[in-house]
């Protein structure tokens, strides 16, 4: 079942009297369903992975902005358990890769295969044909296997033999890996991490987590209770009335005024991208719209500055060696970037909803 609107068919318009189906009519009536929803999206995730509610809802926003997400930490703290958390929450198709050295690029999108009953090739998809695709330990396969995953995330589509197939949507890619210093791993390559929307860190749990996660485990896997909350076609719905948040044009040179200052850092050799702007807005919609906002505000963008941005940058040599870390020099852009205020970051006439 095809829903009434695909992402990348609602977008911002331009100033002016909204007419009827105008996003942004749809974000104001069904902004409570929007909050409820993704509420309901993050218990489910926390009911799982204990502790860390704000990894919930960065993994929650990073879906509505139809962006991809790299959960990077050391073995055995639940990368694998929150991607798993993600994907049963929604009720869609789920494809899972365990990336190995061995694994070839034709093992993600798909290859044709003959049939001698036709005389004709057809098409076999592969995992990467799905709503939510978990990909265990991305950086133990081979950079030409990582690059296979390229054109499905920044496109949605995968071209085989010359053939374009597009992905069914809403797309997710919710890649694990470990710290390049664990033996046999491949650095992702920087164009690879700069498909990815944001990137967090699980890091260890607290005792009384620890805890929780002895008793949830002694029955069974609370991944095999946890019951789907949602729908693709809902995520798909909601996904479509976040793009009409409003962003001022003071939030906009907002963003782009700390992605700048990244690229003249003293501290780094590599700042980050356009891309990165585009991102970091779509997710400060997004986190908008969570929180019962019509409109971004600076904090938005603050409190995402980090996930969004770090992993995309590449330090100097001079940074590496006195042991600075990209977060530090996020954080230090922030500090020393001015924040807009009052009437220019005010939102629109007519907008209503929760502040946060």
């Amino acid at each position: 079942m095809q829903p009434d609107h695909a992402p990348g068919t609602v977008r911002d318009t331009a100033p002016g009297t909204p007419t009827p189906g105008d996003p942004r009519d749809l974000l104001r009536d069904g902004l409570g369903e929007l909050v409820a929803t993704t509420d309901r999206v993050r218990h489910a995730i926390e009911s799982v992975v204990h502790g860390r509610p704000d990894l919930a809802r960065l993994t929650v926003a990073v879906l509505l902005a139809g962006g991809h997400l790299l959960v990077e930490d050391v073995p055995g703290v639940g990368k694998t358990t929150l991607a798993k958390a993600v994907a049963r929450a929604i009720d869609c198709r789920v494809g899972r890769v365990q990336f190995t050295p061995d694994l070839l690029p034709s093992d993600l999108t798909g290859v044709n295969v003959y049939r001698s009953t036709t005389g004709e090739f057809e098409f076999r998809p592969g995992p990467v044909f799905s709503n939510v695709v978990i990909g265990d330990e991305i950086n133990r396969a081979s950079p030409k296997t990582q690059s296979a995953l390229l054109e499905c995330m920044e496109e949605g589509q995968v071209t085989v033999d010359g053939t374009t197939h597009t992905l069914p949507r809403p797309f997710l890619v919710v890649a694990t890996q470990n710290p390049v210093e664990m033996e046999g791993t491949y650095p992702l390559p920087e164009a690879q991490r700069d498909r990815f929307t944001a990137r967090l860190s699980v890091g260890y749990p607290s005792a009384a987590a620890e805890l929780m996660m002895l008793d949830s485990h002694t029955s069974s896997d609370p991944i095999d209770r946890l019951e789907p909350v949602t729908t693709a076609d809902t995520m798909i719905r909601l996904a479509g009335w976040v793009r009409a948040v409003h962003a001022s044009d003071a939030v906009k040179q907002y963003v782009v005024d700390l992605v700048a200052a990244t690229r003249g850092h003293d501290g780094l050799r590599l700042g980050a991208s356009p891309r990165a702007s585009l991102q970091l807005l779509r997710v400060a919609r997004a986190h908008a719209a969570m929180t019962g906002r019509q409109h971004v505000l600076p904090d938005d963008v603050q409190t995402l500055a980090v996930p969004v941005l770090a992993h995309r940058l590449v330090l100097s040599t001079e940074s590496r060696l006195n042991g600075r870390s990209e977060v530090e020099v996020v954080e230090d852009v922030l500090a020393r970037t001015p924040v807009p205020a009052g009437p220019a970051v005010a939102q629109p006439p007519g907008a209503g909803g929760r502040r946060a």
